[in-house]
């Protein structure tokens, strides 16, 4: 099944014009190491350009500075929130693969957060842990490209681990966004939904670290698990759609995805409201 605009604009909800940032959500954002502070803003970027109130960022402490430069609108801490299962958490992106960024997932996962992804770092950490399907908490939203599912499910070539997705969804009661040129969202109800937003100047680093972002920042807002990636997949989608043709696929960075994630809305029809 194809998600077309018409399908996100029956997904959209409506702001309210009268609300605060608490009506909007809040979440964390685990992401950056050193030398990957950029994983860190790019996400956080996204997530409160797509309409999320609050913001908690988790890096190193050499990122403290950086951040706090970088997103002066998100809470930048070094030490782990107390109240894990309680928020949307994201983890993954440049969180690198050393002990410290396997004992952050194993403390989240520990807390069975109930709207929770995981992407990049986060995927690989998981894949060295045996029997990962079991820890993971009902519903989990995985966002792999090709070569970290290929790597997630140990499949000898990428062409039978994509088709090993679906199965794996359903078996596991996850969702996996398998990244490409037409991203897919797959359900544990036995969905596909194959995105139509996208080209070729998204194949950059960093654009992965904007989706989880923008994931993350819609579950905070209260969409289900499926709302959220079919929307997430498509906005990301068209921002990008939307910076190439302004700036051609060739030229494109990551941010680039971010600036035009308001293009993206309004092509949804959101305009201002007021009371």
């Amino acid at each position: 099944m194809k998600t077309q605009i018409d399908d996100i604009r029956k997904i959209l909800k409506p702001r309210d014009p009268n609300g605060h940032k608490g009506t909007f959500g809040h979440a964390l954002l685990i992401a950056g190491s050193h030398g990957m502070a950029g994983a860190a803003i790019l996400g956080a970027t996204a997530a409160l350009r797509s309409g999320m109130g609050k913001l908690i960022v988790y890096t190193p402490e050499c990122n403290l500075p950086i951040l706090q430069i970088g997103i002066p609108e998100a809470v930048v801490c070094t030490t782990l929130p107390k109240n894990l299962g309680e928020m949307p958490i994201a983890i993954g992106p440049g969180i690198g693969m050393n002990d410290d960024a396997k004992q952050v997932l194993h403390t989240v996962l520990s807390c069975k957060p109930q709207r929770f992804v995981i992407d990049a770092d986060g995927l690989n950490l998981l894949a060295a842990m045996p029997d990962w399907p079991s820890m993971l908490p009902l519903n989990t939203i995985l966002t792999p490209h090709p070569k970290e599912w290929q790597r997630l499910i140990n499949a000898d070539t990428m062409e039978k681990s994509a088709a090993l997705v679906q199965e794996c969804a359903q078996r596991y009661s996850l969702y996996i966004i398998l990244k490409g040129h037409r991203s897919t969202v797959c359900t544990p109800q036995g969905e596909t939904y194959t995105n139509t937003t996208g080209n070729s100047g998204m194949a950059t680093a960093g654009s992965g670290d904007v989706l989880t972002g923008i994931l993350l920042s819609l579950l905070a807002q209260g969409y289900s698990h499926k709302e959220a990636c079919r929307m997430a997949v498509w906005l990301h989608g068209k921002a990008g759609d939307e910076a190439a043709a302004l700036l051609t696929p060739q030229a494109m960075i990551a941010s680039d995805i971010v600036h035009h994630l308001p293009d993206a809305f309004k092509a949804l029809g959101i305009i201002q409201t007021t009371e």
